[in-house]
């Protein structure tokens, strides 16, 4: 277990405290519930910069950090779909939720054939993180009235969920030759 490692198991364990701080009943406890998600994030850069900086990525490292960011986003999804339950979350929540779920998918059917490179990250999945990342700290922050604030954060959130429906597309049309490629050929 390294520093890296140590960093992406924490992101982990902030996910219940921060749901415990999003549902007290405080006047503070929605800016608590956003800094501890903030911190989280952080550590999601900080700890792969780290494994690259230190050549410490392991195969740990490399399954849990990306579970890791999946569960602390699709959750403070969830729980701002339900206190904000308005379309403007939840049609861009349930388009980043699915995919991911796509996405993963895809990754996973690749990697069985051999051909994982071909939907590796690109630098358009790391400007969707931080649109999608800072919608979420900034909604996390903020009762559900509308304001200046909130309406900021759904434009980053609508904004991280047309740039995850680009990133989809990218994947989909890197793997399209082996999704339509007949068994027989293979």
């Amino acid at each position: 277990m390294n520093i890296p490692n140590l960093l992406t198991v924490l992101r982990v364990l902030l996910i219940p405290v921060f749901i415990l701080l999003f549902y007290l009943p405080f006047s503070w406890s929605y800016l608590a519930a956003s800094v501890v998600f903030a911190i989280a994030a952080i550590t999601d850069w900080f700890d792969g910069y780290l494994a690259r900086r230190w050549q410490q990525s392991t195969p740990f490292g490399a399954f849990l950090d990306p579970v890791a960011d999946k569960l602390m986003v699709a959750v403070a999804l969830v729980l701002l779909v339900e206190e904000h339950h308005n379309l403007w979350l939840t049609l861009p929540a349930a388009t980043i939720i699915g995919r991911e779920i796509v996405v993963s998918a895809l990754r996973e059917w690749m990697a069985e054939l051999g051909a994982r490179a071909h939907v590796a990250v690109s630098n358009l999945g790391k400007w969707k993180t931080a649109a999608q990342m800072l919608a979420l700290v900034i909604l996390l922050a903020n009762p559900p009235l509308l304001n200046l604030w909130v309406g900021i954060g759904y434009f980053l959130l609508i904004l991280a969920a047309a740039l995850t429906l680009w990133s989809m597309l990218h994947y989909l049309l890197a793997a399209w030759p082996h999704l339509r490629a007949d068994p027989k050929e293979k």
